[in-house]
């Protein structure tokens, strides 16, 4: 049994198996997971989605928006509580980056259980972020 994760660029991935695997990471609980089409149409409106698979079970997904020269948003981080630690979440940001262009700046929003996990993968804290809300 091979239990190297295999990671690939996946624009067409599946709403379902999105969910899936945010379920069985910790992101599910700040994703409108109950509603497909929407998650749906989140993948499809990214521009950069790079998935890790073992035995062709997704394991973990990075789900970004860039403009391929100067900013790219990554949105979506998430990775199987089986498979923490071992350098999957790490590996799926150095794919995306590489995907969208290393003259890019890698930029997120840490979930709130994930602010030390940033650092320890090499991401610089910046404080100065402003948000506006979602209505829905």
């Amino acid at each position: 049994m091979n239990d190297e994760p295999v990671y690939a660029l996946e624009p067409g991935l599946s709403a379902v198996e999105f969910v899936d695997v945010l379920q069985r990471s910790t992101l599910a609980e700040r994703r409108p997971i109950d509603d497909l089409p929407r998650m749906d149409q989140m993948l499809r409106q990214a521009q950069v989605i790079v998935t890790a698979r073992i035995e062709g079970r997704l394991v973990g997904i990075s789900r970004a928006l860039s403009d391929f020269c100067y900013a790219t948003y990554l949105a979506d981080l998430a990775v199987d509580r089986e498979c923490q630690g071992r350098g999957i979440g790490k590996r799926l940001i150095e794919e995306t980056h590489r995907a969208a262009g290393k003259q890019t700046m890698i930029i997120l929003i840490a979930a709130p259980g994930a602010r030390t996990y940033y650092p320890h993968v090499g991401l610089e804290p910046h404080d100065s972020c402003w948000i506006v809300h979602r209505d829905g």
